[in-house]
């Protein structure tokens, strides 16, 4: 039988955020965003005659996917997105490193143009357990992320949720920057707990927000 894994995370009102961000000085980011939330305002189990719910949501809570606009001044839009970026093959690299994800270990996997990659590391799915994670991930660094620019892939994805270190604060801009300027989309907040390394069918949307920096989406890998 075909296998499926959904590797979306659930919206709710849990949503896990990142800690507040700093800019390049190392000084808090302005205009923090505020918690988002998923709630019923008409709900048939208290009697109303429908069930309706409300989403309050940064466009970058949950999974979702970045687009160049994100960081880079008159980039594209993810309603410009084309479809073949999120639809087609892909791979799902294991990292092994427990820090980054380094140019040395993914020599070996002879990453070719065109390609959909996937990182599964560490980060799932414990990182998801608690609303904020206040602790270390597995991302990748700005050296890896040139790296991937050189492969001319079309997506890459993440199991945390952001692709890069917020610390020092220079290399969550430098390696977004790198990947978006160079019309790499990036997909973040993944869950690849139980996902074996190896080829997939990948099958994903975005919800077509205009003129958006990034939107939710649900990832599904098709064994």
């Amino acid at each position: 039988m075909t296998k499926y894994y959904d590797v979306t995370l659930p919206l709710n009102d849990n949503i896990r955020v990142l800690p507040e961000l700093k800019s390049e000085t190392g000084q808090p980011s302005e205009g923090a965003r505020a918690p988002s939330k998923v709630y019923r305002f008409f709900d048939v189990n208290k009697g109303d005659p429908v069930t309706m719910a409300r989403l309050e949501l940064c466009s970058h809570d949950g999974t979702h996917i970045d687009a160049p606009l994100h960081f880079i001044p008159g980039g594209s839009t993810i309603d410009k997105m084309p479809v073949e970026t999120t639809n087609g093959p892909c791979r799902v690299i294991e990292i092994k490193d427990e820090k980054d994800i380094t140019v040395k270990e993914l020599e070996p996997y002879k990453i070719k143009e065109g390609e959909r990659i996937l990182f599964k590391t560490k980060n799932s799915p414990h990182v998801y357990q608690d609303r904020v994670y206040k602790g270390q991930w597995v991302a990748l660094v700005p050296e890896t992320a040139d790296y991937l620019v050189t492969k001319k892939i079309r997506i890459v994805g993440l199991d945390y949720l952001t692709v890069a270190h917020t610390e020092p604060p220079q290399s969550i801009n430098k390696v977004h920057r790198a990947l978006l300027n160079a019309g790499i989309y990036i997909l973040e907040a993944i869950n690849l707990d139980g996902v074996p390394a190896g080829k997939y069918e990948m099958m994903c949307l975005t919800i077509r927000i205009e003129n958006g920096d990034a939107a939710p989406c649900r990832v599904i890998l098709k064994k």
